[in-house]
């Protein structure tokens, strides 16, 4: 693909909660509180596909943010993400009210068997047409595996080793029907040919699953896989499985250094660079002036508060940042024994220029909980495109993974003022071109 012939992939941040990923997002006066209901994500659906958006796909966790003082109270209280509920009823509802939209759920390897996952998506991806896709997790605090009987999660790289495992035995059930198996020859008799389903006969480390798989291919063959690893070894994993791939990347430097060395690395899996997307997240303020704009940013970031940074600093590290004082340096060896997502503690480290960060620096540097989280872009609708064109061009990503500020505002904002910019320059599509998410 020449450089001129790229266009952006573009991606909804979702989350089947109380907040967006933006958990201040709640107490914005123009976000909707209906989000226990069909017409929620039913309205935000149509708003993603109305702008031609590629994919709207949910993060998740299977336990709220309660590592903080080992308590929920002040999570609970501050609506800090402690609503989860399960995310394939949500996209569920979404497919019904959109005809091209793809649409993504999280599911943990840690916590599920392959079996279940795979049956989930192949059948979720037969109702929606060919639209699903899969983000592979691996889970990362102990507060997810106490619920599920756990004492403590796993340890960060055994994780990635059960996921490999796991990888291998869904893709093989999903490759159990051959795409011409299905017969429904009623005059014969013949509703399918033996000879095109396999039995998965899968015995390893890890797992146990015989099959033959249930469920035949969709129209897309089986769903897209959506991955976040951005660790040594997450990134392996991502370069080896992922046709997407979600990162967060601190600015453009960082991302253009990350983007060529993720590139590298699915070459190095034997995969071309050319067919894995990589998207980073980022949070859109778009006005029609850059004063709207830049007032708008303004009272979004006065809406957040300590305990939102703190709170999911201690669910994502897997450590409770309440046992340390604002100032003190982590020790090297309660660096090396984070559990949680690495990439973070690995950013705080790069960017901060300490061996040893302090708890301050972390609050500050991972921007958990604010607007500096991920990059931020501000101003018109035309400023919006120049700083994602910048990116796109470097090249530092294949698209971008849309965070709200606001629901479902900031993806109104940025369908009406910022997609119709970049179509403009030949840089998003105009319509969908395909019959599937694939």
């Amino acid at each position: 693909m020449k450089q001129a012939d790229r266009q952006m992939v573009m991606v909804g941040f979702l989350q089947a909660q109380n907040c967006s990923n933006y958990p201040a997002s709640w107490r914005h006066p123009g976000t909707a509180d209906d989000f226990m209901t069909l017409e929620y994500y039913q309205r935000i659906a149509r708003i993603l596909e109305e702008g031609k958006f590629h994919l709207a796909f949910f993060d998740d966790r299977l336990a709220m943010p309660d590592r903080y003082g080992d308590s929920f109270v002040e999570a609970v209280r501050n609506g800090v993400r402690v609503v989860k509920m399960d995310l394939v009823p949500a996209l569920t509802a979404m497919g019904l009210a959109t005809r091209r939209l793809g649409l993504g759920a999280t599911y943990s390897t840690t916590y599920y068997e392959p079996f279940h996952v795979a049956r989930v998506f192949a059948t979720l991806d037969l109702m929606l047409g060919g639209r699903a896709a899969w983000n592979v997790v691996t889970s990362l605090n102990n507060s997810e595996a106490a619920n599920f009987g756990q004492r403590e999660v796993l340890a960060h790289d055994l994780r990635y080793e059960r996921a490999e495992e796991f990888m291998e035995v869904v893709l093989g059930h999903w490759d159990a029907w051959r795409d011409d198996a299905l017969v429904m020859d009623r005059q014969s008799g013949v509703f399918a040919d033996p000879a095109k389903v396999s039995r998965l006969d899968h015995r390893g480390q890890w797992f146990r699953s015989r099959g033959p798989f249930t469920v035949p291919r969709s129209a897309q063959g089986r769903p897209v896989l959506i991955q976040a690893g951005q660790s040594g070894r997450g990134q392996n994993f991502a370069a080896r499985w992922a046709d997407l791939v979600f990162v967060i990347y601190a600015n453009l430097e960082v991302a253009r250094q990350g983007y060529r060395g993720f590139k590298d690395a699915v070459a190095a899996a034997g995969r071309n660079p050319a067919e894995i997307a990589l998207a980073p997240a980022i949070y859109v303020i778009t006005g029609e002036t850059q004063s709207i704009a830049e007032d708008k940013a303004a009272m979004i970031d006065n809406l957040a508060k300590p305990i939102d940074t703190l709170a999911l600093l201690s669910e994502v590290l897997n450590f409770d940042f309440a046992t340390k004082e604002l100032d003190d340096p982590f020790t090297a060896e309660e660096l090396a024994a984070i559990s949680g997502l690495q990439a973070i503690r690995d950013r705080v480290v790069q960017l901060s220029g300490k061996a040893n960060p302090t708890v301050r620096d972390f609050a500050t540097f991972s921007g958990r909980g604010r607007l500096r989280e991920f990059p931020l872009f501000v101003g018109t609708g035309a400023q919006v495109a120049d700083q994602l064109e910048e990116w796109f061009s470097a090249p530092a990503c294949d698209g971008f993974v849309l965070a709200a500020t606001h629901m479902p505002g900031a993806y109104e904002d940025f369908v009406r003022l910022v997609a119709p910019e970049l179509r403009r320059r030949g840089l998003f599509h105009n319509d969908y071109t395909g019959n599937t998410l694939r």
